[in-house]
């Protein structure tokens, strides 16, 4: 497996004139070494992928700058699922209070229209009904006393055998 400790002999500059550079060089390889010391990422580089990157890193740089690159449009079209899901909802709910806003208008627009035809006609059959007694009453009076005549007959018929018992 290749270690940091190779790596640091091998990748050392050719100019060591420059000081900074070599402290530079030296916090970068204490950096790495604490990187591959951690149990996940060691664990991680145990495995065959693992060793397959650190064998290839222009495969593993391809790979972490993909990742990296790849995250943000990944995150926008994530936030934007989510916040249509969101207006979805908040919309459908709107909708749904509209439409039963918008039925129940209807409804009582149409009960308060019964209600009106129910009492127009009963006013129309009341007129009528009051009209056409008084017509008969006013052009055919026989018939009225003939009801009266028969009602009393039929009274003093039924009242009569109570009488005489």
């Amino acid at each position: 497996m290749f270690s940091i400790s190779q790596m640091s002999v091998e990748m050392k500059p050719n100019n060591n004139s420059s000081s900074e550079i070599q402290q530079l060089w030296g916090s970068w390889t204490n950096q790495l070494n604490r990187f591959y010391d951690d149990p996940k990422v060691s664990q991680l580089m145990n495995t065959r992928l693992g060793r397959y990157l650190s064998n290839h890193p222009f495969s593993a740089l391809t790979l972490m700058l993909f990742a990296a690159m790849a995250a943000v449009p990944v995150g926008i079209f994530l936030t934007f699922a989510l916040v249509t899901i969101i207006m979805s909802t908040v919309a459908f709910v709107f909708f749904e209070v509209f439409l039963l806003s918008v039925g129940g208008m209807t409804l009582l627009c149409v009960l308060s229209g019964i209600a009106f035809f129910s009492v127009v006609v009963a006013a129309i059959f009341n007129v009528l009904f009051i009209s056409v007694s008084n017509i008969l009453i006013r052009y055919y009076p026989h018939l009225i006393k003939q009801g009266k005549v028969q009602e009393e007959q039929s009274e003093c018929e039924t009242s009569a055998p109570k009488e005489t018992q």
